[in-house]
Order: C-alpha cells, then structure tokens, then sequence
C-alpha cells in the first residue's frame, strides 16, 4: 500500500488515536492496548484494556471497542467495518470480530505468545469459519511496540 495513499492515511490517524487509547489504559494500570472501530468514515467505538480494573477477562480493549460500536450502531454485526488495535488480537478477540463480521482489522505491534491474525494463529483468515478478515499488520508498529514494551520496562 502507497504511504500516501488516502487509505494509508486514514489509517496512521486511526492507528494514533489508538495509541491514545493505549495510552489511557497505562495511565490506569492496565496493559497498554487501545482499540477503535471505525464505519463508513466515522469511529463508532473505543477501548482500551480494562480487565483489571473492571475484574473482568473479557475486558480487552477490542471487546469494548466492539461492545461500544454495536450499542452505538444499534447491531451487534459490523458489516463493513474497520477494528484498529495497537496489538495483534488474542483468539477471543480475533473470535468476537468474525462474529461482528468485522471487514478489516489494522494492528500495530504483533504478539508472538498469542495473536490470532497470524502470529500463532489465523483464526482472522481461517476458512474452517463462516466468515474472514482482511487483516493489515505493522501500522505504526514500532511505536505500538514501545508503548508495550516500556510499561513492562516499568514493571520490572
């Protein structure tokens, strides 16, 4: 994809109010992961991580993300839209956009330990399911990484 094309820079600029995002949830304490949806132009949802805060497993920054976007949007399928994470999705979240049926996803850093849009597995592109996502990876990636990397640099 052409860096300047207007697809790549829509993206960069979702990409950094991700980051935002992440960003938010170091501030609380949380893994630095945001999230955001994005449907015909317009963002519809936002998440960060918040499962310890909340005391809830399920609390990843692309299920409220989701969860936002579908109260928002009045329907729990996202036809169309984009999901912008600053890290590759685990399998639970990877899960939830096939079920929203989700166009795109755009992430920053991959996560070698679980991804599941490539990294460890695709469950974003698998044919065994009833539904695929166009996956873009390394957006803004070194900067999704640092933001990772120094909160764990920080809790050592």
């Amino acid at each position: 994809m052409d860096s300047e094309s207007p697809i790549a820079e829509s993206d960069a600029r979702h990409m950094q109010r991700a980051i935002q995002l992440g960003q938010r949830a170091r501030d609380e304490g949380e893994v630095p992961v945001g999230a955001l949806v994005v449907l015909n132009g317009e963002v519809v949802g936002e998440g960060w991580n918040q499962p310890i805060g909340s005391r809830d497993p399920s609390a990843h920054a692309e299920i409220l993300a989701l969860r936002s976007a579908a109260k928002n949007v009045g329907n729990y399928r996202l036809v169309g839209a984009t999901v912008y994470a600053t890290l590759e999705p685990c399998a639970m979240c990877a899960g939830a956009m096939v079920h929203a049926r989700i166009a795109r996803l755009v992430y920053g850093a991959r996560d070698p330990k679980s991804g599941a849009a490539g990294s460890v597995f695709d469950l974003l592109g698998s044919s065994k399911l009833n539904h695929r996502v166009e996956v873009t990876a390394d957006m803004l990636a070194s900067e999704c990484g640092e933001l990772l990397r120094a909160f764990f640099r920080s809790r050592r």
